[in-house]
């Protein structure tokens, strides 16, 4: 079947997400056939590179033997059973891996971000019910905050275009300054900023924390705000405010787990363990839909009681799935036998220098080392006054077999870590010839 065909019939039937489906008469969609390592291959053919991971979920490429293996093995035994009343191999042992590697435990499964987003919040609110002090309900996050788009994942988002439309169903929360390098005055550091942000939050929290539950964040790097980067001063100083004050704090690693900033998770670079720790997108490498959240024994034993209706209720029907499981169990393997953060080191610092052939182009922000570490996440924003950037922007890279999905003005490049040297230079090297041809 052809490119056209497949296009033809998606349109009748599929309503695509976080799209304008009228867009779709002038910009046609990419009808994919399969994928391998890093590039993506369409019905006629033609390849594009995958510098965004499909949505920031594929780690270690397309069509990797490692992770299908582990999910056609578990295929010939259990593809799934419901996880109230009973349990299984995979999900017991990724649920310690992770409680491991997190310093956190007792891992309650969902599908995607966002269900992590309301588990989270959820599970706070009712652990202040259960140690009587139901008057701490409200929550607050960061100025330009993104943690998902179901109603309660929503509320705590702060992005008019996904939360303007639907605020009357919304509860009301607080956004904090962000602490987004970028928003710094001129001359101030990023540690400074970090600080001054931090003092500000400290300022609010004071004056309600007798309402307050959690305040969510997403560690180092507010990624839908464009990548927006800070210094990991400011996780010490939101832990230590959280702590004296008696709020949970929420980490959102959803799409900056699993290695991209760095570490295997953005917290750890604060040398901070959080109340809670969402997690999703590149658990599984990308290949099935999984996402968890653990907490700690406090929180744990709070709920842990004869009385069913202070037990945590919550369920989704492919809780735990043995198949998701076992592929993420495949994926922390890899990164366990082949020495990825350091590879990934390695290679950040690779793409970094080749970066400098960008800085001909108009550029407000380029993220460095010295900015801050960013790992297998790049960033810069093109000074343009063209509301249509990232749209051209991504037409052009699609002819020119790249797959870029710029956010606003901001390219960024989260590209899977088997990523090589060739196809970093073809990465880097085409960016620059796609911004040079439409500004």
């Amino acid at each position: 079947m052809n490119n056209q065909t497949l296009l033809n019939r998606s349109l009748k039937s599929v309503w695509h997400p976080c799209t304008q489906m009228k867009q779709h008469e002038t910009y046609p969609l990419i009808p994919i056939a399969r994928g391998d390592g890093v590039w993506l291959y369409d019905a006629d053919g033609k390849r594009y590179l995958d510098t965004v991971s499909s949505w920031w979920v594929n780690l270690f490429g397309h069509n990797n033997p490692r992770i299908k293996d582990a999910i056609k093995q578990q295929l010939d035994t259990l593809e799934h059973i419901m996880l109230a009343g009973f349990t299984h191999e995979p999900v017991v042992e990724l649920s310690e891996k992770l409680a491991k590697l997190t310093g956190l435990g007792h891992a309650f499964y969902g599908s995607d971000g966002a269900s992590a987003t309301e588990i989270a919040l959820k599970m706070s609110f009712h652990y202040w019910r259960n140690t009587d002090k139901p008057n701490k309900t409200k929550f607050i996050s960061l100025q330009n905050s993104y943690h998902g788009e179901t109603l309660g994942a929503l509320s705590v988002t702060d992005v008019a275009i996904f939360k303007d439309t639907y605020a009357p169903l919304l509860m009301q929360s607080a956004q904090m300054p962000s602490p987004d390098f970028r928003l710094a005055e001129a001359g101030e550091d990023a540690e400074a900023f970090a600080l001054r942000c931090a003092q500000a939050l400290e300022n609010h929290v004071a004056a309600h924390h007798a309402d307050l539950a959690a305040f969510i964040i997403e560690p180092l790097i507010q990624c839908a705000a464009g990548m927006g980067m800070y210094h990991p001063t400011y996780l010490r100083r939101v832990r230590e405010i959280c702590n004296e004050y008696e709020v949970h704090l929420i980490a959102d690693e959803i799409a900056v787990g699993f290695g991209r900033t760095g570490t295997m998770f953005a917290c750890e670079q604060a040398n901070i363990t959080p109340d809670f720790i969402c997690l999703s997108k590149g658990i599984t490498g990308g290949y099935l839909p999984l996402s968890a959240v653990l907490t700690t024994d406090k929180v744990y034993q709070a709920f842990y009681d004869n009385s069913t209706v202070r037990g945590f209720l919550h369920s989704h029907s492919y809780t735990g799935n043995p198949l998701a499981c076992s592929a993420a169990l495949a994926t922390l393997a890899i990164f366990e036998t082949d020495n990825v953060l350091q590879s990934n080191q390695e290679k950040s610092k690779l793409i970094q220098a080749k970066m400098q052939v960008l800085t001909d182009l108009p550029i407000k922000h380029l993220r460095t080392p010295g900015v801050q570490n960013t790992g297998m996440i790049f960033a810069f924003d093109v000074d343009t006054q063209n509301a249509q950037f990232a749209k051209q922007c991504y037409q052009v890279a699609v002819s020119h077999e790249l797959l870029l999905r710029p956010i606003g003005n901001t390219v960024y490049w989260m590209p899977p870590y088997t990523i090589s040297e060739d196809e970093i230079d073809f990465m880097v090297n085409t960016t620059h010839q796609v911004i040079s041809s439409i500004l």
